[in-house]
């Protein structure tokens, strides 16, 4: 799968596309990732003006490559507002499910920004972010929802 690198005020991100350049996967990168050609076009242009505040819906399906029931939750997150943030209970409540099993397929999201995940916490606080409750993610995390202006 091509693999290319992008400069976020937050971190560095790997976005992976299929051969058809569809794109598949955004993965956070640390400092000692490996070294990719920057991305350009189209995604590097819907980044920017994410990130400068312009754009606030990303206009992408969720992935197809989850189960049936993560594409549901996925589903619901891309639909939630810019700035907003619900809990795993909120979406679990509208699926019918636990709040376990929507941690957990938030967690998969291979699109983490394009289907904002960042935007479900815990009843009890921020929650995780990407399967993992280390400082690192986190700290994207809090970042993605202060940038937002998001408050929980």
């Amino acid at each position: 799968m091509p693999s290319y690198s992008y400069q976020a005020p937050c971190c560095s991100l790997k976005l992976e596309f299929s051969p058809e350049q569809k794109l598949k996967a955004i993965h956070w990168q640390t400092p000692f990732s490996e070294a990719l050609p920057n991305l350009t076009g189209f995604w590097a242009k819907q980044l920017d003006s994410y990130f400068n505040g312009s754009l606030q819906k990303f206009n992408y399906p969720p992935s197809t490559d989850g189960t049936a029931f993560q594409q549901k939750v996925w589903q619901v997150i891309a639909d939630i507002p810019y700035g907003q943030i619900v809990t795993y209970g909120d979406i679990a409540r509208v699926l019918n499910s636990s709040p376990r099993a929507v941690g957990q397929a938030c967690g998969k999201n291979p699109l983490p920004i394009i289907i904002p995940c960042h935007r479900v916490v815990s009843a009890s606080g921020l929650g995780g972010f990407s399967l993992s409750t280390n400082a690192f993610e986190l700290n994207i995390k809090r970042w993605l929802l202060k940038h937002e202006g998001a408050t929980w």
